[in-house]
């Protein structure tokens, strides 16, 4: 993937065309499809999606947490890089950075273009819908907002709350998306769905403690 098809997306350097410009699920198809490579990397998808890869790297890392089917455990994988990438956000960062140890983590060929069978479809009927807009919501002050919101999300899937990884992997998806085309509507259905599941998970974590206090208090006799 090169700089070049990257900046042709963004419209650097290119036909203003919106038909001309490859979007995030096209690149994410020609990277999966990428011959030339066994394994894809962290630091390949960082690299390949450059001005984009905050919102790019958000998304992936989220993404896996929506599935209907995810692998157990899947928020302790991927809850410690949304942290990261959330926290440098709120921070004003520019450049993502993640530790080399993340960065060297690969998928094989196989298991990446699996992944993004299972996600393509859905991505491109959202891009039909995502184009630039609403840019104030994009400014500097809103985008730290945004990261502190993302980085509240983060903690909550990284902890181990029973099916509180959903409603987050969801905000934190479409945020990944509106950062990267710069779509301020769909930045702020982002907010309102963190901001519900913020609430369902609260509310959980609250039933669930009083029911172990309810059974404390009549098994122990508390």
């Amino acid at each position: 993937m090169s700089g070049e098809r990257v900046c042709a997306r963004l419209g650097v350097g290119a036909d203003t065309d919106a038909e001309s410009h490859q979007r995030f699920s096209s690149l994410l198809r020609a990277a999966a499809d990428d011959h030339t490579r066994d394994r894809v990397t962290i630091a390949d998808l960082r690299d390949t999606f450059q001005d984009t890869a905050f919102g790019a790297l958000i998304f992936i890392f989220a993404v896996p947490n929506v599935l209907p089917v995810s692998i157990l455990g899947v928020s302790a994988i991927t809850g410690l890089p949304l942290v990261l990438l959330a926290y440098q956000i709120m921070c004003g960062g520019r450049v993502p950075w993640l530790p080399p140890w993340i960065l060297k983590r690969s998928f094989s060929r196989t298991q990446f273009q699996r992944l993004i069978d299972r996600i393509e479809p859905g991505v491109i009927r959202l891009e039909r819908y995502l184009r630039p807009r609403l840019h104030g919501l994009f400014h500097p002050l809103c985008e730290r907002a945004l990261g502190a919101i993302c980085l509240v999300l983060a903690i909550i899937l990284f902890l181990p709350i029973p099916l509180g990884n959903m409603l987050p992997g969801v905000a934190l998806s479409l945020a990944g998306l509106a950062l990267i085309e710069r779509d301020g509507i769909a930045l702020a259905v982002s907010v309102v769905t963190a901001v519900a599941s913020v609430v369902v998970v609260s509310g959980a974590v609250y039933a669930m403690a009083l029911a172990a206090f309810f059974v404390a208090h009549h098994a122990l006799g508390f």
